[in-house]
C-alpha cells in the first residue's frame, strides 16, 4: 500500500511537505484497483462527497499511480467562472492530446476542429463531437492506456459536461480510464446515472486524531477533543481550523471561540487569510480566479509587472499552488476562490475583466466573456463584437450559449434598433436552430408588418422563451432574462388591448411558475404595473391564482368560479389550458374536467400534440385529488410518451410526478424514489423549481406512507419550513397535512402549531373545500387531546369531502388512531373502517396496512395486512425488537447499536404493526416462535 502520499483534503494536500494519508486504506485500495482495471478493459469511476473531504487527494493518488504504471494521463478541472464559456473544460481536456487530432477521420477531425475553435465551418452537432471525443482518447490509448482525470465535475461547462458524460458512458472494454469528482448532492449537467460511484466518506475518529496529532503536535488536549468534535471528520476543517486560532489558543492559555467556524464558516477562515496577503497577491488571485487558470508570468496592465514572485505569499499561506507541469495557479480548495471573489468590490472585479480582455486578443470567445463583464454603460463597439462571437459560438453547436452571448450584446447595445435586432436574433436562433417552432420567420414579418417593426422581436422571443422553457434545456433563467428584455423595450405604458403584449406577459408568468423563485415573479409585477388602462381581467385572475396563491387566492376564486362555468361554451383552447392552470392550485380542476376532455378528443383527431399533452397534464392532476389512480396511470403514461417523443422534457417531468404520486402512496418506494431522483437531478442545475417541489412532495408522501417521519418532515420543509407558506412556492399548499403530521410524529410541536398557526392566518380554508378539510384536520393534528374532536369534525364536516377520497380517508385514520388512544374504540371503528375501505378502494397499501392495525388495535378482526409476521422485519428491525422484547429502552437499544432514540423509535414503529402488536409487552410472544438463528 503506497503511503508516501500527501495529507489532507481538497485541494488541502501540501504537496511541498509531503506526509501520510490518514483513513483512507479502504480508498486507496479501491482506487488502486479501478487504475489497474482500466488500464487493461477501461471504464467510469465517479468519487463523490462533500467538500475538503478528500476526493482531490484521491485523484491525485490515482494520477500518481497511473503515471507510475507508465498510463497517459489526461487532466482537467471544471471552474465555477468558466460554466459560461462553451466547450472550456473539453479543450482544457483535450488540448494535450492534439497531435492526436491528425490521426482521425475527416469527419472527426472537422468535428473537433469546429467544436474547440481551430476550425471554421458548419458547426457539428453534440453527438458528432461526442464520438470524435471518444475516437481521440481511444486512438490515444492504443499505444498505451490513458487515464482521463477529472476534478470539479459540477463546474464544468453545459456542453463539456454532456460530451465527457457521453464518452465514460463508453469506455468499458477499452483501455481508457474516466475519474470524476463531484460534491454530494450538488447537481450538474455531468450526468453520471449509471455510472460506478464511490462515496469518499469522512475521517472516522482515529485517523481523525492521527492527522491532526501529526500536523499538529502542540495542541492542548482539550484543544484538540474540540477540533474533532466540530470538524467531524472532515480533513479539510481539521487542517485549516487549527491555522486560525492564535498560539495561545492551540497550547490552551488562552479560550477558544464561542463558535469555531465550520461548513459555509470555514469562508470567513479563507478571507482572513487573503486579507492579510499584499494587494499585488490579491489582484493576481483575482485574476486568475476570473480567468479560470493562471494568467501567465508578464506584464498584465502594461507598466507593472505581476508574476510569480507575487504569487510567494499565497503560496506560503498554502492558499495555491503553481502545477509544475501546466504552469497553471491550482487553488487548493474552491473556497479559496469564493473568498476571492467575496472580498473583491465590483470595480476590482470589472478591472480584471478589462485587464485579462486586453491579454485575450486571441482567444475571441474568452475575450466576450471579460468584456461583458467588464462594460457597464451601453457601448455599441462591444456589443457588436459580443454578437460576432455570439454567433460563431453557435456555428460551433451551442445554441444556449450564443443566445446567452446576444443577450448580453443586447444589454450592451445604445440603440434601440440594434437592441432589437439582437434581440430577435437571439429568439430566432432558439427557436429555428433548434428544429422547433419553424414558422418563427413568417411570424417575425407578420408581426413586423403589423406594429412598425416594433413587435417582431418579441414575438420571437415569445417563441424562443416557450422553446427554452419545453426543450430538453430548461433553461428557465435564459427564457426568463430573453423574455423580460424583450418586453421591457416595448413602448411605455403597455396598452392593455395589444395581443402581443399580454401573450408575452402570460409566458413571462409560465415561466416564472416553473422557477418557484420570487425574484422571477419581480418582473412579472413590474411590468403588470406598467399596463394600461388596467390588466386584462384573465391575466390578473391567472396571476392571483398561480403566482402566490396562498396569500392571493381566496379574492380571486369567486372570479374563477363564474370563468369556469362558462367553458362548455368555450372553444378557444388557450383561454380552456389558461384556466384549468389557474385551478391547479385552489381545486377547481374539477369544473374543467369536461372542456378538457373535450379538448383531449380534438387534440387526438387532429395530432394537434401540444393540445393533447396540456389537456392530459391537468386532467392527471385532477385524477389524483380525485381518487381516479388507474386512470390517471393510463393517461399520465399517455402524455409522458407523446411529451418524450417531441423533446418536450419539462412536459414529461410533469406526468412522471403524478406516477410517482401515485407510487408512493401505494407504498412503491423503488419507483417513486428513482423518479423524483430523476426529477432533481434534470432540474436542480437547471433551476427549475417547481419540479423540485414536486420531487420534495413525492419523497414526503412516500416518507409518511412507510412511518418514516423523520425525512418525510425533511422533504416537506424543504419545500416551505414550518410556520410560513414561502413565499410563490404554490406547491406549499400541497404539503400542509404531510409537514404537519411529521413534526407531530417526530416531537416537533411547537413547528407543527407554528405551521397550523400559518395555514389559519393566511386564510387557506377559505380557498377551497379540499384545503379547508386539510387545514382542520391539520390543525387537529396539532391540538391537545381535549381540542382535536372537535376540529377533526369541522374537517369531517366539509361538505361534498369525498370528493377527495386519499384526503379524507388520511383525515378518517388520523382521527381514528386518536380516538382509539383516548379508549374511544366504538367511535374509532367508525372513522378507521371508512379509511380502511377508501385506501383498499385506492391500492394504498402501506396506508392499508395502518388503517387495519388501528382497528386490530381496538379489538375489531381484520384479515392480516399485506407483508407481516417476523419474516417481513429487516435484520435491524429484528435486532431492535429482540432488544426491546428483552426490556431494553430506546435510548439504551440506541447506544447498543450506535443509533439515536428517535431511529430506534421510527424501527419500532414500524415492527409493532408487522408483528400484529401494539406494546413493547406483547412483542416477546410475538418473536416466541423465532428460530434460534
Amino acid at each position: 500500500m503506497r503511503r508516501d502520499l500527501p495529507v489532507g483534503g481538497d485541494r488541502s494536500s501540501h504537496q511541498r511537505q509531503p506526509g501520510t494519508l490518514f483513513g483512507r486504506d479502504d480508498d486507496i485500495e479501491m482506487i488502486h484497483s479501478f487504475v489497474e482495471r482500466a488500464a487493461v478493459s477501461g471504464g467510469p469511476l465517479v468519487l463523490f462527497g462533500s467538500p475538503g473531504v478528500g476526493k482531490t487527494v484521491l485523484l491525485e493518488a490515482a494520477a500518481a499511480q497511473a503515471e507510475a504504471a507508465g498510463m497517459l494521463v489526461v487532466r482537467g478541472v471544471g471552474a465555477e467562472f468558466e460554466g459560461e464559456i462553451s466547450f472550456a473544460g473539453l479543450h482544457q481536456v483535450l488540448h494535450t492530446l492534439m497531435e492526436g487530432i491528425s490521426s482521425l477521420t475527416a469527419t472527426y477531425r472537422q468535428a473537433l476542429g469546429v467544436a474547440l475553435g481551430t476550425n471554421e465551418g458548419p458547426p457539428p452537432d453534440q453527438l458528432q463531437v461526442s464520438v470524435a471525443t471518444l475516437a481521440l482518447l481511444t486512438h490515444m490509448a492504443a499505444e498505451r492506456p490513458l487515464l482521463l482525470v477529472v476534478d470539479d465535475l459540477p463546474w464544468l461547462d453545459r456542453v463539456s459536461a454532456r460530451v465527457l458524460s457521453f464518452v465514460a458512458r463508453r469506455l468499458t472494454g477499452t483501455r481508457v480510464g474516466f475519474l470524476g469528482a463531484s460534491r454530494s448532492g450538488q447537481e450538474s449537467f455531468f450526468d453520471s446515472a449509471g455510472m460506478p460511484e464511490h462515496e469518499v466518506k469522512p475521517l472516522d475518529e482515529a485517523a481523525a486524531i492521527a492527522l491532526v496529532e501529526h500536523r499538529f503536535p502542540n495542541l492542548a488536549p482539550w484543544v484538540r477533543m474540540r477540533l474533532l468534535a466540530e470538524s467531524q471528520g472532515n480533513p479539510l476543517a481539521l487542517l485549516e481550523l487549527p491555522v486560525s486560532l492564535s498560539e495561545q489558543q492551540r497550547i490552551g492559555t488562552s479560550a477558544l471561540p464561542e463558535v469555531l467556524p465550520l461548513g459555509t464558516r470555514l469562508q470567513a477562515i479563507f478571507a482572513s487569510r487573503i486579507r492579510r496577503l499584499p494587494a499585488a497577491t490579491q489582484q493576481l488571485l483575482l485574476l486568475a480566479v476570473l480567468e479560470g487558470v493562471c494568467p501567465t508570468v508578464g506584464p498584465l496592465t502594461g507598466d507593472r509587472w505581476l508574476g510569480r514572485p507575487d504569487l510567494a505569499p499565497a503560496e506560503r499561506a498554502g492558499l495555491v499552488r503553481i502545477d509544475d507541469r501546466t504552469g497553471r495557479l491550482v487553488f487548493r480548495h474552491p473556497l479559496t476562490r469564493s473568498a476571492v471573489m467575496e472580498l473583491s468590490t465590483s470595480d476590482q472585479r470589472r478591472e480584471a475583466h478589462r485587464m485579462l480582455a486586453d491579454q485575450s486578443m486571441d482567444r475571441p470567445e474568452r475575450r466576450a466573456w471579460h468584456l461583458a463583464h467588464a462594460t457597464v454603460e451601453p457601448d455599441e463597439q462591444v456589443a457588436a463584437f459580443l454578437e460576432q462571437v455570439g454567433r460563431d459560438i453557435t456555428r460551433r453547436g451551442d445554441v444556449v450559449g450564443g443566445i446567452r452571448i446576444l443577450l448580453r450584446a443586447a444589454d450592451l447595445s445604445p440603440q434601440g434598433y440594434y437592441r432589437s435586432r439582437r434581440i430577435a436574433e437571439a429568439a430566432y436562433l432558439g427557436a429555428d436552430l433548434t428544429g422547433d417552432l419553424r414558422d418563427v420567420p413568417q411570424l417575425l414579418e407578420e408581426a413586423r408588418r403589423a406594429d412598425g417593426g416594433r413587435a417582431g422581436p418579441l414575438v420571437a422571443a415569445i417563441a424562443a422563451a416557450h422553446h427554452l422553457l419545453l426543450s430538453g434545456e430548461g433553461d428557465i433563467d435564459t427564457a426568463h432574462r430573453l423574455l423580460a428584455g424583450a418586453i421591457e423595450m416595448q413602448p411605455q405604458p403597455y396598452d392593455a388591448t395589444n395581443a402581443t403584449i399580454i401573450e408575452a406577459l402570460y409566458i413571462l408568468a409560465l415561466v416564472s411558475h416553473g422557477g418557484h423563485r420570487g425574484e422571477l415573479w419581480e418582473a412579472v409585477h413590474t411590468r403588470l404595473a406598467r399596463v394600461a388602462p388596467r390588466v386584462p381581467s384573465r391575466l390578473a385572475l391567472h396571476i392571483s391564482t398561480t403566482a402566490d396563491p396562498a396569500r392571493t387566492a381566496v379574492s380571486a376564486v369567486d372570479q374563477l368560479d363564474a370563468a369556469i362555468a362558462t367553458l362548455d361554451q368555450e372553444f378557444d383552447p388557450v383561454r380552456i389550458i389558461r384556466l384549468a392552470f389557474s385551478s391547479m392550485y385552489v381545486d377547481r380542476l374539477p369544473g374543467c374536467r369536461a372542456a378538457l376532455r373535450r379538448l383531449l378528443r380534438e387534440g387526438r383527431r387532429t395530432q394537434a400534440v401540444t393540445l393533447q399533452i396540456q389537456a392530459l397534464s391537468f386532467l392527471s392532476r385532477d385524477l389524483f385529488t380525485a381518487g381516479e389512480w388507474n386512470e390517471l396511470q393510463e393517461l399520465a403514461e399517455e402524455g409522458r410518451r407523446l411529451a418524450e417523443a417531441h423533446s418536450y422534457r419539462l412536459l414529461s417531468t410533469n406526468f412522471l410526478y403524478r406516477m410517482a404520486l401515485v407510487a408512493a402512496a401505494r407504498g412503491d418506494d423503488v419507483t417513486s424514489t428513482a423518479v423524483a431522483d430523476d426529477m432533481i437531478r434534470w432540474s436542480a442545475p437547471r433551476r427549475i423549481g417547481f419540479h423540485l417541489a414536486c420531487a420534495a412532495h413525492v419523497k414526503a408522501l412516500a416518507a409518511i406512507s412507510r412511518g418514516d417521519f423523520e425525512n418525510a418532515y425533511r422533504h416537506a420543509s424543504a419545500v416551505s419550513r414550518a410556520g410560513e407558506l414561502a413565499s410563490h412556492v404554490p406547491t406549499a399548499l400541497f404539503l400542509i397535512m404531510d409537514l404537519v403530521e411529521a413534526a407531530v410524529r417526530t416531537g416537533r410541536h411547537a413547528e407543527a402549531a407554528a405551521h397550523v398557526t400559518a395555514v389559519h392566518e393566511a386564510g387557506v380554508a377559505e380557498i377551497s373545500g379540499r384545503l379547508a378539510l386539510i387545514a382542520h384536520a391539520s390543525a387537529a393534528l396539532a391540538a391537545t387531546d381535549r381540542e382535536a374532536g372537535e376540529l377533526f369534525e369541522m374537517a369531517l364536516a366539509v361538505p361534498a369531502a369525498d370528493r377527495w377520497p386519499f384526503d379524507l380517508a388520511r383525515v378518517q385514520l388520523a382521527y381514528g388512531e386518536r380516538l382509539r388512544r383516548g379508549k374511544s374504540h366504538a367511535r374509532a371503528r367508525v372513522h378507521l373502517t371508512a379509511a380502511l375501505e377508501a385506501f383498499q378502494r385506492l391500492g394504498a397499501t402501506p396506508w392499508m396496512e395502518r388503517a387495519g392495525n388501528e382497528l386490530r388495535a381496538t379489538g375489531i378482526a381484520v384479515g392480516r395486512a399485506l407483508g407481516t409476521g417476523p419474516a417481513s422485519l429487516t435484520p435491524q428491525q429484528l435486532e431492535i425488537a429482540k432488544l426491546a422484547a428483552a426490556g431494553l429502552t430506546n435510548k439504551q437499544i440506541g447506544q447498543r447499536l450506535h443509533l439515536s432514540p428517535r431511529t430506534v423509535g421510527f424501527h419500532l414503529y414500524q415492527v409493532f404493526p408487522k408483528l400484529g402488536v401494539t406494546s413493547r409487552a406483547a412483542l416477546r410472544d410475538a418473536l416466541a416462535n423465532l428460530p434460534a438463528d
